[in-house]
């Protein structure tokens, strides 16, 4: 039974408390993240429009994301990744997925109070994530990004745990030191090993496939895939041992016979994955974890592409570039749409994106997508009454092809009780979206939580935009004959 936040008082005292405080009050980004992804990934006819704006709605996750993608180790060919939409079209969208749940975990969890043991068990995970999809790309698997992760949230508990235990943890600290075995520090301090957290996190946030059948540890393998997990985490662990130690060659002769490469192709690899970890720690945001898994990391000299270090008018003309390229050929309507919108939303640094479509009896303008709406679920869709009598500012949009600088203070009128409950009383920009001089829907952006003015270059950049939107729908209409 879940517990709820507002009954754990003081610190944790059961593996229930911990479960509760870690997915309701220390993680909730996480947490709605996992169960996102998990709607999406449970229902087949659901893509790429329903995974970007996930992403999206958090800036600091779509800068990781983002520099990741751009990172030789995700890209090799190092095509220019600036947008979402053309990283998922580029990269996959399985390897998104991924990497998506990676760097929310990391958002979630890194922070400047992260002690010493939380570091090094985030460096331990990002290690043996690198190790384990390096032997599985060496053993030919299908789909090294779910062995990746898989490795990444093996250990999801103790990585959790030790990132916010508080007292807790230095009371476990202190037993360590008199000699205590991990596992009975453990129970003496929480009740419960932390082994148990990593299941009971596993259940809660439904993590399922390689994932669940790596944190159950078995000593059974239903999927002997678990082993390219388990060989990982043991290759972590015997590199902390040293190089030349029984356990480094047991790692070394268990890889041979799973890959086939000689033993000098296994050591090379073991040091170079080594060499890459300690840059997508980096990659992550964890400083630390990376100087960890290798002291002496060299700087990293890749190219930050992530849109936090680029220039909003060079990221504008970029994401044009990239409509542009979407235009030039067969036109896939919701990738144009979904590019658009993330043009208005980083491009012009909006905080709310949405693009709405007409219902069918014309009376409102119902969610298609939405970016950066703080909502109470996923699934909850936004919706727009039209009101003609008196209009308001969404029936002014829809019927006219001009794009509009509303702002309340001027147009007062045109904010309805209905609208004011939804967007509140912001400046915002609207626009119809037109098949032919037909209007089909409407694309809308304020800056409700930064409250940063608007400007006529925003506005100008915003129609322009929106009219790269209409282009594409015509152009998708003559194809379509």
């Amino acid at each position: 039974m879940k517990k709820q936040d507002a009954e754990i008082k003081g610190e944790p005292r059961s593996l229930e408390d911990w479960t509760a405080v870690l997915r309701d009050r220390e993680m909730p980004v996480f947490s709605d993240t996992v169960q996102s992804i998990n709607y999406i990934i449970e229902d087949e006819k659901k893509g790429a429009m329903e995974l970007a704006p996930v992403i999206l709605q958090d800036p600091n996750l779509t800068a990781k994301l983002l520099k990741l993608s751009n990172s030789i180790y995700y890209n090799p060919s190092r095509k220019q990744m600036v947008t979402v939409s053309r990283a998922i079209v580029i990269l996959g969208i399985e390897v998104i997925r991924e990497l998506t749940l990676a760097c929310s975990l990391f958002e979630a969890i890194l922070s400047p109070n992260n002690r010493r043991r939380a570091n090094e068990e985030i460096a331990k995970a990002i290690h043996a994530a690198v190790q384990a999809k390096a032997l599985a790309i060496a053993a030919k698997d299908p789909s090294p990004e779910e062995v990746f992760i898989a490795a990444l949230l093996k250990n999801i508990g103790s990585i959790t745990f030790w990132c916010f235990c508080g007292a807790q943890g230095d009371r476990i600290q202190a037993l360590l030191k008199n000699g205590l075995s991990n596992e009975a520090a453990e129970k003496q301090v929480l009740g419960f090993k932390l082994a148990d957290l990593d299941i009971s996190l596993c259940k809660t946030w439904n993590l399922k496939g390689l994932i669940e059948a790596a944190i159950k540890k078995s000593t059974r393998d239903v999927d002997p895939r678990v082993k390219f997990v388990r060989v990982g985490c043991e290759v972590v662990e015997a590199l902390r041992e040293g190089v030349g130690t029984q356990s480094y060659y047991a790692c070394v002769e268990k890889i041979e016979a799973m890959t086939g490469l000689s033993k000098q192709a296994i050591e090379a690899s073991l040091r170079k994955n080594t060499d890459i970890a300690a840059n997508i720690a980096c990659h992550f945001g964890a400083t630390e974890a990376s100087n960890l898994i290798q002291h002496n990391v060299r700087q990293n000299s890749e190219a930050n592409a992530s849109a936090q270090n680029v220039d909003r008018k060079m990221l504008q003309f970029q994401i044009l570039q990239d409509i542009t390229t979407i235009l030039s050929g067969r036109i896939d309507i919701n990738l144009l749409l979904e590019t658009v919108l993330e043009g208005i939303q980083r491009g012009i640094g909006m905080d709310r994106t949405i693009f709405a479509l007409l219902t069918k009896d014309k009376n409102a303008l119902l969610e298609k997508v939405a970016l950066g709406w703080r909502k109470d679920s996923y699934l909850q869709k936004i919706r727009f009454e039209l009101s003609q009598s008196p209009p308001n500012l969404f029936f002014q949009a829809i019927t006219n092809h001009e794009g509009y600088w509303v702002n309340p203070k001027e147009n007062e009128s045109l904010y309805s009780a209905s609208d004011v409950k939804t967007i509140g009383k912001q400046p915002c920009l609207l626009m119809a979206v037109c098949s032919g001089d037909k209007p089909i829907g409407l694309i809308y952006c304020d800056r409700a939580y930064s409250n940063f003015e608007l400007t006529e270059d925003d506005l100008k950049a915003f129609k322009h935009f929106v009219q790269q939107a209409n282009i594409g729908l015509s152009l998708y209409r003559m194809q379509a004959r």
